[in-house]
């Protein structure tokens, strides 16, 4: 691996010295926990579908000490996996993007994740408005509407590095399972913002070739266009305004080790690129369409990929193709929606505090389906869902008469720990379709901007109507699997550290 490249798991060395961003802050709970730390921590008994066990599943008991941000790179114990490759958080010690004094602020990240969600519901509403009008116009004309301009998305927080070309380059791209298309800034670059790394050199790689405007991979694109030398143009715009532009082509990928190679890779080689992507070199897509990696990968590595995000910025997670899913891994059907067929769907049902059910009618739920989004930071629940959700938790901290705090961003409802040597927090539990329970670790709980100013790390839609995401922080130390060939996402505990 190229230098400032992550570290290989087995290999986790490196030390950030100098100021710690505030991001670090950000639920930073690989927890110095005391010993009655409940919670999510392994799997449940043969014949259940839940995937906590402990003592007392009610509680986390946790050192306030804890919470304070880690400045060492530490690695995650998580079980082996055919094809790997490190997941870290791009502001944190272990990034290779890291850098002094370049992180946002909690408010400004928290912002940045609203302007996500929001694009997100109107692509789902645009896309519903258009399959409708479309099928009216289809029955009465026999006509279909044009692809709309670009796709409407965010930007997620967590990054990858694999290798680009032959020989390999190693690149460092934003992980994301909310977009498809994958790419890299490249040069000759005419309008590219700043990048930590050099830019992609399409000439010194000897098995790159660009896609012509013919081929099968060009005509699935949403957004296209042909330049005169017949090569497939794409364009693709994200929520934040953040764009990219260039060549659809051709490369070898290698993920985890050198053997673990996708030849003729299709990707897009960008040329003009603005936006917030944090001086990644580009992104990798893990959505549902062809053109996605999970997808291009599936004929090798199998019709599966998984996850693992660390419980801290400080820690490292791991994303793999193929393999078998965990053990403990408990499954949930996985949702197709026609006017959205790139992102994954799941029923949630249900949210227990305390191991107690929530009492929320469930038609409260009855919105088709929750986007499951490595991109979105905070959960966002109907807003009734959310008001029991923020009452049960409320209540439940009030048995300890802790401070309150002020709001974070979209984040109201908040605690002081200061003058406490440990906390106590109620568990909280998702409940999706089949039964399936999934009780979140203490770092999908809260959202820590400071120990005295820790926050419950939900929020609520601004219409009952819109659909709910299911967050990165939520999805913290569980194992995400996403198993598309049977269509089912399953959970597992204890997935990293």
């Amino acid at each position: 691996m190229a230098s400032g490249g992550v570290p290989r798991r087995g290999a986790l060395s490196s030390v950030f010295s100098g100021t710690v961003s505030p991001v670090l802050l950000i639920a930073t709970v690989a927890l110095v926990a005391s010993p009655r730390r409940l919670g999510a921590s392994s799997a449940a008994g043969a014949g259940t579908r839940t995937t906590r066990s402990s003592p007392d599943p009610d509680w986390h008991v946790v050192g306030v000490a804890s919470l304070l941000p880690a400045a060492v790179c530490t690695a995650s114990t998580a079980a082996s996996n055919s094809t790997v490759v490190n997941v870290v958080h791009r502001h944190g010690p272990c990034s290779p993007l890291q850098s002094r004094g370049g992180a946002p602020s909690h408010t400004e990240l928290l912002d940045h994740d609203q302007a996500r969600v929001d694009s997100i519901h109107r692509k789902i509403a645009a896309a519903a408005s258009a399959t409708v009008l479309d099928q009216a116009r289809a029955a009465k004309k026999g006509v279909s509407l044009p692809a709309q301009r670009g796709i409407s998305l965010g930007t997620g927080n967590y990054v990858v590095s694999v290798g680009l070309g032959t020989p390999a380059r190693d690149m460092t791209v934003v992980f994301d399972t909310g977009s498809d298309l994958s790419w890299v800034q490249c040069t000759p670059c005419s309008d590219c913002y700043e990048q930590k790394d050099p830019l992609f050199d399409p000439a010194r790689s000897s098995t790159y070739s660009a896609v012509p405007c013919a081929a099968p991979e060009c005509q699935g694109l949403a957004s296209r266009s042909c330049s005169l030398d017949k090569k497939c143009r794409y364009e693709v715009v994200y929520g934040d305004q953040s764009q990219t532009d260039g060549d659809l082509a051709r490369d070898t990928l290698t993920l985890g080790t050198p053997s673990d190679t996708l030849p003729g890779f299709v990707f897009g080689c960008g040329d003009r690129d603005t936006g917030l992507f944090g001086k990644a070199d580009g992104l990798v897509g893990l959505g549902r369409e062809k053109v996605s990696l999970s997808s291009q990968a599936a004929a090798k590595f199998g019709a599966r990929f998984s996850y693992c995000l660390p419980s801290s910025p400080s820690g490292v997670g791991y994303l793999s193709l193929g393999g078998p899913a965990p053990g403990n891994a408990r499954f949930t059907a996985m949702v197709t929606r026609r006017d959205t067929p790139s992102f994954y769907y799941v029923n949630l049902v249900g949210v227990k505090v305390g191991w107690r059910t929530v009492r929320i009618s469930p038609v409260v739920f009855s919105a088709p389906g929750t986007v499951i989004d490595s991109g979105t930071v905070i959960t966002r629940l109907p807003p009734r869902a959310y008001a029991a959700l923020r009452t049960a938790f409320a209540r439940n901290m009030g048995r300890y008469s802790y401070k309150k705090a002020p709001a974070v961003s979209i984040l109201d409802t908040c605690y002081d720990f200061t003058g406490h040597t440990t906390v106590r927090i109620p568990s909280v539990a998702l409940v999706f379709a089949g039964g399936t329970t999934v009780a979140l670790d203490f770092s999908g709980v809260l959202y820590v901007a400071k120990a005295s100013q820790a926050c419950l790390a939900f929020a609520p839609n601004g219409d009952g109507t819109d659909v709910g995401i299911l967050g990165n922080t939520q999805q913290k130390t569980l194992a995400v699997v996403y198993d598309v060939a049977n269509q089912k996402i399953g959970f597992g505990a204890n997935g990293c550290s």
